[in-house]
């Protein structure tokens, strides 16, 4: 009898066991489904808000077209979020008389890159581009400016020996060499009106005209048959810390005038040697920009600077474009309202490489807040601002395999988060996929906006080149970008458009420049 009271008791002690394991199960599972609930509620609302319907596009591209008419009209920064200025009034290339070989110099923080590439006209492609890179010793670096110039000279003659023009290609007058001074991570090199500031330099200011001039002196002296007649200079604007290059270019004409010119100049003076018909550069990576040609009748606001009449040249500025119709996001605004420069380069925040990762970061945090995404407590590195670069979301953006696993290498690489589930790395890759989506969606629109502020899009050819990053390297944002001009223009009128990559390459704008003809030829 007391055995089969124990063996009850033990049966009923066991039953109430699994009835409580039972229970606990049930109650996890409950609370996990209530979470995963919770994510996909942030997911839909994430995505409802960032949706770039073609009614939406419109309205934006519609609202820079009238920025850009504003900005271009009048000075008064109130009328426009635009603030474009026009950069380039000489005729750029044509791809058909341009022949030679052209020199470009960059003078970075403790290195000189030197460039040169050999134009074949007849609208060919460039051949023999050749960059080299060269330390500056601590000698010069301690030095006069003037004695910096001698260097980058003597360097300069290194590299035309290395590579030097053919017999019936050597001008019997000074060619023109493109020369450009870049800041990196600690702003070493700054602009101030017409001054650069050069830190890591003993002689750290100096003139812009006094640069190209101490610079030719340098040249003469070295006996080369080159002359600065355009400085691009690239500096460095910091945003929570981290930088996005912006690109200037100073060109000084016959009355010694300075006027400013964005680097994307360049890309679209390449653009322009290999098609006639291309009429915009766009730049897409860490930062972004946009240039396009126009006509000088088209800018009232710089009449006066102008010729009477012929193609100009526009530097939008367009990281700055803001308006209602944007589809601006609680991520977007708590980005904006923590960043350095609240308020501005709205257009970049949306669509840049250097932010595009933050913004999914940010995403991440709200669902590992409330709702436990990675576990009961948020990974420490998820906190840290700009952690996730777009390379790396682009990688868990576009991870094809099975289980996402690159989605898995990445977030641990990254967070430190570990013990994923499938259903969560492809959550991940969702978030990746609406924010990108996006920022494409709206530079297609951009893209659109200045084929229409043109009036070319009902009946003429336009090619719209594209560099940087997140155009060359990010596969899916490219695909999206492609596909929102076309959605928007339709199948009659989406062959007007041509968006391609840039033929020259990186650092090849600068001889592009040099070959064009300077206004007073």
């Amino acid at each position: 009898m007391k055995q089969q009271v124990a063996l009850a008791a033990v049966t009923t002690t066991a039953a109430t066991v699994m009835a409580v394991v039972a229970l606990v199960r049930q109650y996890w599972k409950a609370k996990q489904d209530r979470q995963w609930g919770k994510c996909q509620r942030i997911l839909r609302k994430f995505s409802r808000d960032c949706s770039t319907p073609v009614p939406k596009l419109w309205q934006v591209a519609n609202a820079m077209v009238s920025d850009m008419g504003a900005s271009l009209s009048s000075s008064d920064e109130a009328t426009s979020s635009l603030n474009m200025f026009v950069s380039y009034a000489s005729p750029l290339p044509t791809g058909i008389n341009e022949k030679g070989m052209y020199y470009g110099v960059n003078l970075r923080q403790t290195k000189i890159l030197m460039v040169c590439g050999r134009l074949q006209g007849k609208n060919q492609p460039i051949s023999d581009l050749y960059v080299d890179e060269v330390p500056i010793p601590s000698s010069v670096m301690i030095g006069t400016s003037q004695e910096l110039y001698d260097y980058i000279a003597a360097e300069l003659v290194k590299f035309v020996s290395a590579h030097p023009e053919k017999d019936d290609e050597a001008p019997a007058n000074e060619k023109k060499l493109g020369f450009t001074v870049s800041s990196g991570d600690d702003q070493s090199t700054a602009i101030s009106g017409s001054n650069i500031k050069l830190k890591n330099f003993a002689a750290d200011t100096t003139g812009v005209k006094d640069l190209i001039t101490g610079m030719n002196r340098a040249l003469e002296k070295h006996g080369l048959k080159l002359r600065v007649h355009a400085l691009v200079s690239i500096f460095t604007c910091l945003h929570y810390s981290i930088n996005i290059v912006y690109k200037r270019h100073f060109r000084v004409d016959s009355d010694s005038r300075i006027e400013q010119v964005d680097d994307i100049v360049g890309n679209l003076a390449g653009g322009r040697y290999y098609d006639k018909d291309c009429v915009a550069a766009i730049t897409l990576g860490i930062g972004t920009n946009a240039a396009y040609v126009d006509t000088t009748q088209s800018a009232p606001r710089w009449h006066d600077s102008l010729p009477k009449k012929g193609e100009i040249v526009v530097c939008m500025e367009w990281g700055n474009f803001n308006t209602c119709h944007l589809p601006i996001t609680q991520y977007d605004t708590s980005l904006d309202a923590a960043s350095s420069n609240p308020g501005h380069r709205i257009f970049e925040k949306m669509i840049s490489g250097m932010y595009l990762g933050e913004i999914v970061r940010r995403v991440l945090v709200r669902m590992a807040q409330e709702a436990s995404l990675f576990g009961q407590s948020v990974p420490p590195k998820l906190l840290i601002p700009y952690l996730l670069r777009s390379p790396d979301m682009a990688a868990m953006h576009q991870d094809t395999s099975e289980d996402r696993e690159v989605v898995h290498e990445k977030l641990k690489e990254i967070f430190g988060i570990t013990n994923l589930t499938t259903m969560a790395r492809e959550l991940v890759a969702e978030v990746c996929d609406i924010a990108t989506e996006r920022g494409a969606r709206l530079a297609g629109a951009g893209t659109v906006a200045i084929v229409k502020k043109l009036g070319r899009i009902a009946n003429r050819r336009s090619v719209i080149i594209m560099e940087g990053g997140l155009y060359e390297h990010y596969r899916i944002f490219r695909n999206y970008l492609h596909s929102g001009v076309w959605e928007m223009l339709g199948n009659e009128l989406s062959d007007n458009i041509v968006v391609e990559h840039s033929h020259g390459g990186a650092g090849t704008g600068p001889l592009f420049l040099a070959a064009s003809p300077t206004p007073d030829s």
